[in-house]
């Protein structure tokens, strides 16, 4: 990457960071009534920022946050710590792997089975038990400061259907079913609205692997 790309690649990080939170700040605070329409649509504006969030850490994988290596890594981690307390280290190693073996035993990502238990499978590869227990210490935690309801809808929900969210558009849509290209992967039609609503352009998953090395904001370009 350029250095101004890099910068910019650091800027677009640090702005999906602090929309996630100022976003799930306000809105644990939010005294609102369940007849309210826009109480469903920022559950999905919450899903969306964290999908940003591992985006932005699976860039970092990637080296494409910023041209320094620790400022890259610092950011990875920290994005991925506030999806639901990941370690960057482990997603780091088996995304690689993902990468190396794509479509084969090897592939951490890859399942031959069904929709559901692909994504049985997908969750089990990366959630761990201590992580668990740790999200319902720290959601314990939380209640002593905001609403249960509050806490549920716009912090627990969010992240889960990001996981789907993460999983349909990234996993499942480009991988499933055989493929005669040497990335075993397709990408989707031609639409740079929806294929930001959808999943930060990531549903071009041809050319994210044949060109790894583009940040999200960019693989519209290679489309």
């Amino acid at each position: 990457m350029t250095n101004s790309g890099s910068s910019r690649g650091l800027f677009i990080a640090i702005t999906l960071i602090a929309c996630w939170g100022v976003c799930l700040g306000t809105l644990l605070s939010w005294q609102f009534s369940w007849n309210n329409p826009l109480v469903y649509f920022m559950v999905l504006v919450q899903m969306h920022l964290y999908t940003g969030l591992f985006i932005t850490a699976h860039d970092a994988m990637h080296g494409t946050v910023s041209a320094n290596k620790t400022v890259n890594t610092v950011i990875g981690q920290v994005c991925t710590f506030l999806y639901a307390l990941f370690p960057y280290r482990k997603l780091y190693t088996k995304h690689h792997r993902h990468h190396r073996y794509v479509h084969t035993r090897q592939d951490p990502d890859y399942h031959e089975g069904s929709f559901v238990t692909w994504y049985a499978r997908f969750i089990a590869q990366y959630l761990s038990w201590w992580q668990i227990l740790c999200l319902a210490v720290l959601f314990n935690i939380l209640k002593l400061a905001f609403p249960e309801r509050n806490l549920i809808l716009f912090w627990v929900l969010p992240s889960l259907l990001s996981t789907l969210q993460l999983f349909y558009f990234g996993t499942w849509l480009p991988h499933h079913g055989e493929h005669s290209n040497k990335h075993h992967s397709r990408t989707q039609r031609k639409n740079h609205l929806a294929a930001f609503l959808s999943c930060y352009f990531f549903g071009y998953h041809y050319e994210h692997h044949e060109h790894p090395g583009v940040p999200w904001w960019k693989l519209w370009q290679m489309r």
